[in-house]
């Protein structure tokens, strides 16, 4: 059988049609196996790059009055703290002073707005509530913008997800990358916490 099939084959191969037909489609897999590559090209070079460092990023963020855009009856927190909480606008306030609302009691002897206890010149706290609440002061503005202007890509993902002061001021006080050397150790192990343009100095090796 087999050889009867080798046979037929082999006259097939003999006619000039068979092999017209065979190298018509050979040109016809060829052609559109380059056409295919051609625009996996041309849709590589459309796809949109990251920016460079040179070049500002579109933040979200929106600097304003109110901090956000929820009810002016309802405030959102820095939720995490045991002892003390930060509200949106700028109130710190101990945790047992915390209204139901998630605003801080403006009343209670504990409630501070826009307190910068705990941090440094350098905008480095050592309370992560601190350095919430004092980053929220309006003066700060222009120094958050020049931080986000001058901020590399590696913080692109992070910062292009906030939409307003309160946000930013969360996410600008968490300890990072910038916090630490050699990947294990905080360059300041007490006032961890930065809402400032640069990096805490590097501790002497």
């Amino acid at each position: 059988m087999v050889q009867l099939l080798a046979l037929v084959w082999r006259r097939l191969l003999r006619k000039r049609w068979v092999l017209g037909v065979v190298f018509g489609l050979s040109l016809i897999y060829f052609l559109s196996s380059t056409f295919k590559q051609e625009e996996r090209a041309v849709q590589d070079r459309n796809v949109p790059k990251a920016p460079d460092e040179d070049h500002p990023i579109a933040w979200k963020v929106q600097f304003n009055a109110a901090n956000g855009s929820r009810p002016s009856n309802q405030c959102r927190n820095s939720v995490q703290g045991k002892l003390l909480i930060t509200d949106e606008l700028g109130y710190i306030c101990e945790r047992k002073d915390l209204l139901v609302n998630g605003c801080c009691d403006v009343d209670a002897p504990s409630a501070k707005l826009y307190s910068c206890e705990s941090c440094l010149g350098n905008g480095c706290c050592s309370i992560y509530e601190a350095c919430v609440s004092c980053c929220l002061q309006p003066n700060k503005q222009r120094l958050l913008e020049r931080f986000l202007n001058r901020a590399g890509v590696s913080f692109r993902n992070l910062f292009m997800a906030v939409e307003d002061h309160f946000e930013l001021c969360l996410a600008k006080c968490r300890t990072s990358s910038q916090s630490v050397q050699h990947e294990n150790t905080y360059r300041d192990p007490i006032a961890k916490y930065c809402y400032g343009e640069f990096p805490p100095e590097l501790l002497p090796v």
